[in-house]
């Protein structure tokens, strides 16, 4: 059967035409949507870029541009750039790719900053994703994930049936609490409240008596109120005998005292899952998120340096020099490009030697970094599957172990390997200084209060604090609300021929997606800069 060229010729004149009324770079962010900016689909598409961009093209051609960090940021820079013909090597200290993007499996190893080493060894086909272990649906990842074809599956962030517990808070002190039960009574008290104050004109209100009706409709339904506008427990919060067969209607659960519910603090856990970037429904890929790193080394092969610790940054008119030490070898040396994106978190950037300006040094210096830690812990049995029918989702306690997340694979399988703990700020900062046998017994009998299974069922653990990691030295960016208006700005201007990237030079931090967007930002920055030279 005879093939016809005309799909190829309409999208030659298509992009003619971009250039004609958009120039150069427009014609490239076209052609990056089209994957047409490699040599050789070029050459297969028989393209002829439109009005003076074979010239733009041998500007690209030969461009050497210096990457440091073989992060997200890093690493999609490279794949970008290198797709419209820049000349691309990136310098690694690590022996692996991802940065935070850190699967830890068996055999896995590290030594954090002033302790001592610690050896995974959880059974094969069981991991700890240490770093970033979701993704929401609308985040720019996906769009790479989706390019690279890596299979994904969902992760259930919200599951009502684990639990609450907090101590220390009255009543309901040292209990574990289904999130329905707690759910549905905070939502039954704090709506009986309003309907009553709305129905007696109790609050001030620019609202007609016929609106005035209505939101009391609304708050009678979303609390689950009786018709004078009290509660007294549905089912939505669940049963203490479930329905069943035949004549078997099952009984509701009481509701806890509304002091017991307010006491608790429960209410406080709600809104965490109304953040923009939490909702439900999110994903992760099948295997380990550094699935998504491995895509991205797998198309830049010869490009990424390993075991290169950089030492010095320098700039002249016409280029940057990066000294590094070779780690496998003890050797000095140093690289030369045009221009340089530096992806190295600012925690660690303020160490390194460099001639930057004064003001980017003085915004490097002045920023800070959140404490995170985690910790996997590998089960003999999945307990809270068998026994407590909780598949995926987590149960949050005021504990210093904060929140405990159930593995979203993996179900019905003998073993499973949950997220011990995933803590923040001070709780983070007091699970870090352990050394790692402490976080596990820290872990075990706190964990152990919720599910009493721990200690029979435990077989091995693995545990991260993010600033001890060494060439991260925190969680993620952590910017005061005035330092997005004064020092940030600078971050994100080049100073001379360095760029920053990263998920610090974003509004997406402690997220992959950050990182991918501060890269295509500079991608941008850079090919526009080559096309005025």
């Amino acid at each position: 059967m005879e093939t016809t060229k005309t799909p190829d010729m309409s999208r030659r004149q298509f992009l003619s035409t971009v250039g004609k009324l958009g120039g150069g770079a427009a014609v490239f962010s076209v052609m990056g949507t089209l994957g047409l900016l490699s040599p050789e689909t070029l050459k297969a598409a028989d393209f002829t870029p439109p009005d003076g961009n074979e010239l733009a093209m041998t500007k690209r051609n030969g461009k050497k541009i210096v990457i440091l960090g073989a992060g997200i940021a890093g690493m999609t820079a490279a794949y970008e750039l290198g797709l419209a013909g820049f000349d691309c090597t990136i310098l690694e200290a690590r022996a692996r790719s991802g940065g935070r993007i850190w699967s830890v499996r068996r055999g896995t190893t590290v030594a954090e900053i002033g302790a001592a080493k610690q050896v995974a060894r959880f059974d094969d086909g069981l991991y700890l994703n240490a770093g970033p272990m979701r993704i929401p649906q609308f985040h720019v990842t996906m769009e790479y994930i989706r390019k690279f074809g890596i299979p994904i599956e969902p992760f259930n962030n919200v599951n009502d049936h684990a639990y609450y517990y907090n101590e220390n808070v009255g009543e309901l002190s040292g209990k574990k609490i289904r999130k329905r039960e707690a759910k549905a009574d905070v939502r039954g008290y704090v709506n009986e409240l309003m309907a009553k104050a709305v129905n007696q004109n109790a609050l001030d209100m620019p609202l007609t008596p016929e609106e005035k009706e209505k939101l009391v409709a609304y708050l009678r339904s979303e609390g689950g109120l009786d018709a004078d506008l009290f509660y007294k427990g549905t089912s939505r919060g669940g049963y203490k005998d479930e329905p069943g067969a035949r004549l078997d209607a099952g009984v509701i659960r009481d509701p806890f005292s509304m002091k017991a519910i307010i006491n608790s603090g429960f209410g406080n856990y709600l809104s965490s899952e109304y953040g923009y970037d939490q909702q439900m429904m999110m994903f992760h890929p099948v295997g380990g998120m550094d699935a998504i790193s491995s895509a991205f080394e797998k198309r830049l092969k010869g490009k990424i340096k390993f075991h290169s610790e950089v030492t010095e940054i320098k700039q002249s008119g016409s280029g940057v020099t990066v000294s590094y030490i070779n780690l496998a070898t003890g050797e000095a040396k140093q690289i030369e490009g045009e221009y340089c994106i530096c992806t190295i978190p600012l925690s660690v950037l303020k160490q390194i030697k460099a001639d930057f300006s004064p003001d980017m040094k003085k915004a490097i210096d002045s920023i800070g970094y959140a404490s995170a830690g985690k910790i996997g812990l590998q089960f003999k049995r999945r307990f809270w599957e068998e026994d407590e029918q909780i598949y995926g989702g987590n149960t949050l306690t005021n504990m210093d172990i904060s929140s405990i997340y159930y593995p979203p694979t993996g179900y019905m399988q003998k073993k499973g390997l949950l997220l011990g703990y995933y803590a923040f700020g001070t709780s983070a900062d007091s699970l870090g200084k352990m050394t790692f046998q402490e976080r596990e017994a820290h872990a075990l009998k706190q964990g152990a209060k919720i599910h009493p299974q721990y200690h029979k069922e435990f077989e091995a653990s693995f545990s991260v604090d993010w600033k001890k990691i060494k060439y991260n030295e925190g969680g993620w960016v952590s910017y005061s609300g005035d330092q997005r208006q004064t020092v940030y700005p600078t971050l994100c201007k080049p100073d001379r021929r360095v760029y920053l990237a990263g998920e610090h030079i974003s509004y997406v931090t402690a997220w992959m997606a950050g990182g991918i967007e501060s890269a295509r930002a500079v991608v941008t920055d850079i090919h526009e800069r080559v096309m005025k030279e």
